[in-house]
């Protein structure tokens, strides 16, 4: 499938089988977050085989099951890397789901593990992605319209309903949907984050599906997303 595709076909998964990440599979995720890194200054970790931090009353009160791997979303103690986690974390999510994996974003209905990865001094966990073979594909949320998140009128160019409408089928904190897509006469966009919690690691989310949608040759961003 396409990323596209992925963006239509991934929901949230809480329940999981045993079958282990192994092959091919765990190779390409390795690379992937090595790639991903390096590009971002970001810390992100494949966990594997390490059932701990969704064993715990959180996990349970999360309804989460199964749940034996895990990628640690790891960036700086200041904050800043918040909307870089959103970003290159769904980078993952989507490929995750276009190799057959199911995931699911945690924000803290999950046990912090410190033996299962490598913090430095200056780091912090800011979420982890549970991974794996899930028990179902997940289900549909309710959703907001275009209108609610953008500035969309019938006289918008079609890219920008796509990537608006792309965005709403992102994965938010509490399925807050909290962020605003503005496009400017001159065919820029610019886009904000609402006030909720992890409102500015969701406009990394929405921002990587926005650019699926609309298609990045379309359009220039006014300004980083802040």
């Amino acid at each position: 499938m396409d990323l596209l595709e992925a963006i239509k076909t991934r929901h949230s998964v809480r329940s999981y089988t045993s079958q282990k990440i192994e092959g091919d599979i765990k190779d390409e995720l390795s690379s992937l977050l090595q790639e991903y890194n390096q590009a971002s200054g970001l810390h992100m970790q494949l966990v594997l085989g390490e059932p701990k931090a969704f064993h715990g009353f959180m996990a349970h009160f999360g309804k989460f099951s199964g749940v034996e791997n895990y990628i640690a979303v790891i960036g700086k103690k200041d904050g800043s890397d918040e909307i870089l986690c959103g970003y290159y974390g769904e980078r993952i999510v989507l490929r995750a789901q276009q190799l057959g994996l199911n995931t699911c974003w945690v924000a803290m209905t999950y046990g912090k593990v410190k033996s299962a990865y490598q913090l430095e001094k200056d780091e912090k966990v800011y979420m982890v992605i549970a991974i794996g073979y899930g028990k179902n594909e997940g289900h549909t949320h309710k959703s907001k319209s275009a209108k609610d998140v953008s500035n969309l009128t019938d006289d918008s160019p079609e890219w920008f309903r796509n990537g608006v409408e792309a965005a709403l089928l992102a994965p938010t904190a509490m399925n807050q949907q909290k962020f605003y897509f503005t496009l400017h006469e001159d065919q820029t966009v610019s886009l904000k984050a609402g006030i909720g919690f992890y409102s500015k690691t969701d406009l990394g989310i929405a921002k990587y599906h926005f650019e699926i949608g609309a298609g990045t040759e379309n359009f220039q961003w006014k300004e980083d997303p802040q």
